[in-house]
């Protein structure tokens, strides 16, 4: 009887210890994971410039940190004038530009990468007593041009309004490229729009959105909001009647929504100028790694940002013909 019990226990001591010792052995030697990609990426990559470039350069920065966070950013928004000033100078390793690059800054090095579209639009206060004759009707060319650049048009009944109210015109006082791209619809320079001078995109917003009788321009980013997709209250895209007959035909009424816009946009049926291309100046071609690899995400990676941000992309000839300025 003890013979049994002492081998019927000698089997069990030894798959019990045998158990403990693989249970040690799974703890003590874990199977070994694959060791991080090294991310040798770092510095400091400084931008300033254009309002209209702002919001989807604070956009492309953020993502891109997650992919390389040693490398920082400093973005600030000051107008196409100072951002491209900055780069000029060596201030600053990005320009923000979203005008023509004059003669004499291409002289001074300056050396564009273009990276995304978009417009300026004429705006004016949502509660305007003309409002509805005025989006049914639109402004034509030449009367936006009677408003801004000659002065012979001063009240909205000249525009097709039914109520006698004076307008009140606001422009840029900052060096803007909203500025100079609205005046070359014209055919002028910046220097030549009339009005009260007001600094930076969301401070011409905020002025027409608190005059009933104002109207302004604006960049697309700073007239819709980004979630409902839909105009902000206060103020609204004033229409352009493109083919002059008018009256806002169906193919013309394309304000409703930034996605309806910025299709308009791309397509073409809204008029460029207004529509510019938006890039990246540097002073010479860039060279600092976290530089170039920076410009190389934004177009590719990075432009599948563009259309949820309100800007509309480049086309993919466009893109491969801008990558190869960093390459």
């Amino acid at each position: 009887m003890k013979k049994l019990i002492l081998k019927n226990k000698l089997p069990l001591v030894i798959l019990t210890t045998v158990g403990i010792a693989i249970t040690a052995s799974s703890f003590t030697n874990p199977k070994p994971k694959p060791a991080p990609v090294a991310d040798d990426l770092e510095g400091t990559i400084s931008i300033s410039g254009a309002f209209a470039l702002y919001p989807i350069t604070v956009k492309w920065a953020s993502e891109f940190k997650k992919l390389h966070p040693k490398v920082t950013f400093n973005i600030s928004a000051g107008g196409a004038g100072k951002g491209i000033t900055d780069a000029l100078s060596g201030l600053v390793d990005i320009g923000l530009a979203s005008r023509d690059i004059d003669p004499s800054e291409v002289k001074k090095g300056a050396y564009t990468v273009y990276v995304t579209k978009d417009a300026v639009v004429p705006t004016f206060n949502t509660n305007n007593p003309d409002a509805a004759a005025l989006l049914a009707k639109g402004v034509k060319r030449e009367q936006f041009l009677s408003v801004f650049v000659t002065g012979s048009t001063t009240n909205w009944k000249q525009l097709g309004g039914k109520v006698s109210v004076p307008i009140h015109v606001y422009t840029r006082s900052d060096a803007a490229g909203a500025g100079e791209t609205w005046a070359k619809y014209f055919g002028k320079k910046q220097e030549d729009l009339l009005g009260v001078g007001v600094y930076g995109d969301p401070g011409l917003a905020q002025a027409v959105k608190k005059d009933v009788t104002g109207i302004g321009y604006n960049n697309l980013a700073y007239l819709y909001d980004l979630k409902t997709r839909k105009q902000i209250p206060g103020i609204s895209v004033l229409p352009i009647d493109v083919n002059g007959n008018g009256k806002i035909d169906p193919n013309e009424n394309f304000y409703g929504t930034i996605d309806q816009l910025t299709e308009a946009i791309a397509t073409g049926k809204y008029p460029s100028p207004p529509a510019r291309n938006l890039g990246f100046l540097f002073k010479g071609k860039p060279r600092k790694k976290e530089l170039v690899e920076f410009v190389k995400y934004v177009l590719t990676t990075g432009q599948k940002f563009v259309d949820e941000n309100g800007y509309i992309a480049l086309s993919n000839a466009k893109l491969q013909e801008e990558l190869k300025k960093v390459n």
